[in-house]
């Protein structure tokens, strides 16, 4: 009879009953591990949004002490004889001149969006999403530094704008970024790609 058992086997009660816990225990362990994961991604994205963001600070910050310290007062630079100068004026209003009547609006805007993205930093995955939000960031850090320390006054200052292309309006670099950050944005979202990474389809 122990032979025939040995054989055949018993039952497996104990393992049956058992083997819930154990597969819960297995999706626990892989959620984790994937979670585990997903964290040095998302900060290497924090860290790219960041860079990003510094950078087009850095670079809108020099070229706007250079142009005040070697342009203004100055008769423009022409650097594509007709089609494109440097020429250094002061703008109180939103990108590209709109607006100069509401500079305060502006500045409270260029403020809320630094906030959220600084929100969205943390649920940020995607590469493409962390580039196109360091460039809006930067930008608007840029612009926002000229309305808190420039000429009227806190909150009122204009803007350093000095790339004067032929028949548009006068800007700088932080403007350049946040239109290619929007632009990015939006072909993004055409894409359905998500800042936490995921893909939808509408």
């Amino acid at each position: 009879m122990a032979e025939a058992e040995r054989i055949i086997g018993t039952p497996d009660i104990p393992d049956a009953a058992g083997a819930g816990p154990e597969q819960s225990d297995g999706d626990d362990t892989a959620a984790q591990r994937a979670e585990a994961a997903a964290q040095p991604r998302g900060r290497r994205r924090i860290a790219v949004l960041f860079g990003v963001a510094a950078l087009a600070y850095a670079l809108d910050l020099v070229s706007k002490m250079i142009v005040v310290a070697k342009l203004e007062h100055h008769e423009p630079i022409e650097i594509i004889g007709d089609w494109l100068k440097f020429e250094a004026i002061r703008n109180a209003g939103a990108a590209f001149g709109f607006g100069e009547a509401f500079t305060i609006i502006f500045t409270m805007i260029a403020a809320i969006v630094i906030l959220v993205i600084a929100r969205l930093a943390r649920k940020l995955y995607s590469l493409p999403w962390a580039i196109a939000l360091g460039l809006l960031l930067g930008g608007a850090l840029g612009n926002l530094t000229d309305r808190i320390f420039r000429s009227p006054g806190v909150f009122e200052g204009a803007v350093v704008d000095f790339i004067a292309p032929k028949g548009f309006a006068v800007f700088n670099l932080a403007d350049s970024a946040i239109v290619c950050g929007g632009i990015l944005i939006v072909l993004l979202s055409f894409r359905g790609l998500d800042p936490d990474g995921t893909v939808h389809k509408d």
